[in-house]
Parts: structure tokens; sequence; C-alpha cells
């Protein structure tokens, strides 16, 4: 399997099938620049907690958009 190297941002649900290690990922995922667990939500986390996951998403990119 090849490597992904594109910026990356991880946000975690409280949900256990999740939890992915982050060791695990850095294996993949070589260029994880945001990794966070939320304190919220679950599988559906975008229905369950949309605002806590849209400040998530938009503190990830917001120092991306200046160095693309």
């Amino acid at each position: 399997m090849r490597s992904i190297e594109v910026p990356t941002g991880v946000a975690l649900t409280i949900e256990p099938v999740n939890k992915a290690p982050k060791e695990w990922a850095e294996c993949n995922y070589k260029n994880i620049q945001w990794w966070t667990e939320l304190p919220r939500g679950g599988h559906f986390a975008a229905f369950e907690e949309p605002e806590l996951l849209a400040e998530e998403i938009r503190a990830f990119f917001r120092p991306l958009k200046w160095s693309l």
C-alpha cells in the first residue's frame, strides 16, 4: 500500500470503534497535521455535533489555506 502524503487531519469521535492509534495512522499517512479526539459525537458526528465537527474542519484548514 502506498502512503498518503497530502496534509491530513484526523478527528476521532468518542465511539470506541474509531479509536485508531496515532502510530498506526502515521504508518500510512505521512503528513498528519491535525489529530484530535472529539469530546462528543459518535459514528454520525456531522449529524450529532455539526458545530463541533465544522470547527475542527475549519481549524485544520485555517493554516493550510495560505500555504497552497
